[in-house]
């Protein structure tokens, strides 16, 4: 790792590159650029309290404070000229004067700019937003809260993502009852299908997790200020101690309406195979962009994947340095509940079949998902090392066809020497 050559004051107004969102994306980017050798001042900025840590946690592990989940150590990006800066909200961008400000008045001027603010929860619609105990799980504090708050009391989950279903899985011991609202008929449907959705269903139900699908908070009642009822719009009332929504993300972009940034109409920032804007000395990554997909012929995809965010943070700071690199990677996540994993690789959307082979009853499975005739994505559950088996395949630039995973002999798939 290099570190920085320039005679810095750090009260300068002028970072060579400064980075917005110290998540996976920002904080590869930072570490790719000293790791090839960049000597210029990097500046990274968050909202955070907290230095870098993994944030997928917290959902499933809930105590977990911010030290245990820290990803680099302040002394880490001490001693490879990272500077951090804590609780710094970017409200502007003005692209002529390579500038941005931030809510504190601080203005900071840039050589190069990588945007990766991540996402935001989606804004919802219902009555009593005053109401304490209701979380957003965005922080290490939200998780302890929670935690705390749920201890031998009523949980309700809104929203059937898998931040809600994982935090849904880690109150089970803790809680006296845990109870999750959904829209779809199924957790999970749009992602993994209906098939696959019910069987997890049914994993949280053995668990003593009630599930109210096709249904949505009306209105959040409390008892002196405190959460004490959930009224759904069937008209069902729940009683609730703590409540968390996990009803989905936006990008976290409002603050670059004015810049001149291209946008797509949700927000998302549309980037090149290089991670660049369609500004010059701009470049986003992580939730907050669409970019091409190769396996898609190149179309714009949003991936709000951890895996994704450090793929792209790379490939952001190799394009800053005119090293241009193109994303060669498969997707990939996975999520635990109840000790169980489910491991996910590929780019599933659109898919119009589901090839199941295993047990769903028993959550011994593997899913195939198809577009056509193709596989575009695989998941599983305790049917390992199948799911890297198939990334390695499609990273490999080869073709898994329908009819190879429908015969139920996928064989030369789990066997290593084959192919």
């Amino acid at each position: 790792m290099a570190r920085c050559s320039a005679v810095i004051n750090s009260s300068t107004g002028f970072s060579h590159v400064l980075i917005i969102g110290s998540g996976p994306a920002g904080l590869v980017c930072a570490e790719t650029l000293r790791q090839e050798g960049f000597t210029d001042r990097i500046v990274m900025c968050t909202m955070d309290r907290h230095p870098p840590y993994d944030r997928p946690k917290l959902s499933k592990s809930l105590d977990s404070t911010a030290e245990q989940l820290r990803l680099r150590s302040m002394d880490f990006l001490q001693d490879h000229d990272i500077e951090l800066l804590t609780e710094k909200e970017a409200v502007a961008i003005d692209v002529k004067t390579r500038s941005v400000t931030f809510e504190d008045g601080l203005r900071m001027e840039y050589r190069k700019l990588f945007i990766a603010t991540g996402s935001k929860p989606k804004p919802m619609n219902y009555k009593g937003k005053d109401v304490r105990n209701v979380f957003h799980l965005r922080t290490p504090e939200d998780a302890n809260s929670i935690a705390r708050l749920a201890n031998n009391k009523n949980a309700v989950i809104v929203g059937t993502s898998f931040v809600g279903m994982e935090v849904a899985a880690a109150l089970t011991d803790k809680a006296h009852s845990v109870s999750v609202i959904g829209i779809e008929s199924v957790p999970f449907k749009k992602a993994l299908g209906e098939k696959v959705g019910k069987a997890i269903m049914k994993l949280f139900e053995a668990n003593r997790v009630k599930f109210y699908m096709l249904n949505e908070v009306s209105e959040m009642i409390g008892h002196h200020g405190q959460l004490k009822e959930v009224v759904l719009k069937s008209g069902k009332v729940l009683r609730a101690d703590v409540c968390v929504i996990g009803a989905g993300s936006v990008p976290a972009t409002g603050f670059l309406k004015q810049s001149g940034l291209h946008m797509d109409s949700k927000g998302f920032i549309t980037v090149n195979k290089m991670m660049q804007t369609n500004v010059d000395g701009v470049f986003a990554g992580g939730d907050v962009v669409m970019f091409p997909f190769p396996p898609r012929n190149n179309k714009k995809v949003n991936i709000p994947h951890w895996q994704m965010a450090h793929v792209h943070g790379r490939v952001a700071a190799l394009s800053m340095m005119g090293r241009a690199t193109e994303i060669k990677t498969v997707p990939y996540f996975w999520s635990a509940m109840f000790g169980k994993t489910i491991r996910y690789a590929g780019y599933g959307d659109g898919f119009d079949d589901v090839i199941i082979q295993g047990d769903l009853d028993e959550l011994r499975f593997v899913g195939f998902y198809t577009r056509s005739e193709e596989v575009v994505a695989v998941a599983s559950m305790n049917y390992d090392p199948i799911v890297s088996r198939v990334a390695e395949v499609l990273g490999s630039g080869k073709t898994i066809k329908k009819r190879d995973v429908e015969t139920g002999d996928i064989s030369w798939l789990i066997d290593k020497g084959s192919q």
